[in-house]
């Protein structure tokens, strides 16, 4: 177990690419026409935005890719001095035995403005001998004359199957055994983060020789979706008194955060009027109350105090 897990069975090819699949014929296309469009690759954290850019340029680019490729953080390097001297310095340089070059900009969408503006000008100089992929998890923040020269690719979150079979695959590469439970826990609370899922897993791997529930839970720091929709039905039946206590019993004993609390309650109440167990006149006012904790325990309200006083709004 040497070695970053995300890392290792990060996919080297486009066919690798799990869950994805639409996005990656078409992007296969580019590699038999040997030509490549501007690129922006939308979607959040953890669905291949990243692993997808790594292997087309290696597909396009061939044995050379190396030396015809520039990945940066934009989150790192935001301002316009990057693109001023990394970007322009490596555009300017000839393609070694490829047809043109190739800029990975990550989270392009945490550049400042003025940088922005700085990349479009590079774009629109450099079309003849460089192409660029850009990823981000928000395209409204980049600006529009950026968006209008890129073919746009929106990464959906992966499928909860894919990512678990996925997850068995390690483990069976791994010689780690493993139950559907433990498999399914980490899967739930990945919610379609690929990246999450398989760093959990390495965590738990950590626990012993076999992938459970208990192994999972016992790095995750998260409450157990059925400790939350009991304390939710407690205060729903007017037991606040009962609610609360599970409330403590839970963020203490189990180490579960504010914020992550109330991402469970949401997840619990978004079930409930799912299965027909909740009415949606309820549901509404209650989302707008979880929200409203939500946004007080971002902005350095007790959490406690705070879920304590959503709770008694179930009543």
């Amino acid at each position: 177990m040497i070695g970053p897990w995300v890392e290792k069975y990060r996919p080297q090819t486009l066919d690798e690419v799990v869950g994805q699949e639409q996005i990656i014929k078409r992007l296969k296309n580019y590699k038999n026409e040997g030509n490549m469009p501007n690129l922006m690759f939308s979607g959040p954290a953890g669905v291949g935005k990243t692993t997808t850019a790594l292997a087309l340029a290696k597909s396009v680019l061939g044995e050379y890719w190396k030396q015809n490729f520039l990945e940066l953080n934009a989150s790192d390097a935001r301002g316009i001095d990057t693109v001023r001297n990394n970007i322009k310095n490596f555009c300017r340089l000839k393609p070694v035995g490829a047809p043109f070059r190739i800029i990975f900009l990550d989270e392009v969408d945490n550049m400042t403005k003025d940088a922005q503006h700085a990349l479009r000008r590079e774009m629109e100089m450099y079309t003849k001998t460089a192409s660029f992929i850009l990823s981000c998890n928000y395209p409204s923040k980049i600006i529009d004359p950026i968006q209008s020269r890129c073919a746009i690719f929106r990464f959906a979150p992966v499928k909860s199957e894919d990512i678990k079979k996925r997850l068995a695959y390690i483990c069976e590469q791994e010689g780690y055994n493993y139950t559907d439970e433990g498999l399914d826990t980490i899967v739930y609370f990945a919610e379609g983060d690929m990246r999450k899922s398989v760093n959990v897993l390495q965590s738990a791997a950590t626990e012993g020789e076999e992938i459970t529930e208990d192994s999972v839970y016992g790095v995750i720091s998260k409450s157990k979706p059925q400790d939350v929709h009991n304390m939710i039905t407690a205060a729903m039946t007017g037991d606040f008194m009962k609610s609360r206590d599970l409330l403590r019993e839970t963020m203490i004993l189990q180490g579960t955060s504010g914020e992550d609390m109330v991402t469970q309650i949401y997840q619990d109440v978004t079930k409930r009027v799912t299965d027909g167990k909740m009415d949606s006149s309820v549901y509404i006012q209650l989302v707008n109350d979880i929200a409203e904790t939500d946004f007080r325990i971002r902005e350095g309200s007790n959490p406690r105090i705070q879920l304590e006083a959503l709770l008694a709004k179930f009543l």
